[in-house]
């Protein structure tokens, strides 16, 4: 799957177009950023409710491809800007984690 089928396929709002489209290579959910910069695999999604500027920097530090933030939390203008200056994709939805989590692993699991 690439970063550019996400939105269709959750469902799901992008928030910005200054991206990169990029192979998925995996999915990490979870709302403890330091679980994130252990597990999180590089060009992989974060699904998370964590709505602010320093899961950007996460997903930074780990070269993910895009965080979906969950549960449709409002993203503050500081995390757009910061997804926008890292070219990570940002997606919302008004999903639970469990069923984005659900839908990924249906999609990756072949």
């Amino acid at each position: 799957m690439k970063t550019s089928e996400l939105a269709g396929y959750l469902g799901a709002e992008s928030l910005n177009t200054d991206w990169t489209d990029r192979d998925i290579k995996g999915v990490y959910t979870t709302d403890l950023l330091s679980d994130a910069m252990a597990n999180a695999v590089d060009n992989g999604i974060l699904v998370t409710i964590q709505a602010h500027k320093n899961t950007v920097a996460v997903a930074t530090l780990k070269d993910l491809a895009a965080i979906v933030v969950c549960n449709n939390r409002p993203i503050p203008d500081d995390m757009m800007e910061a997804a926008k200056e890292e070219q990570i994709a940002l997606f919302l939805t008004k999903e639970s984690q469990f069923v984005v989590s659900g839908k990924l692993y249906q999609a990756f699991k072949a």
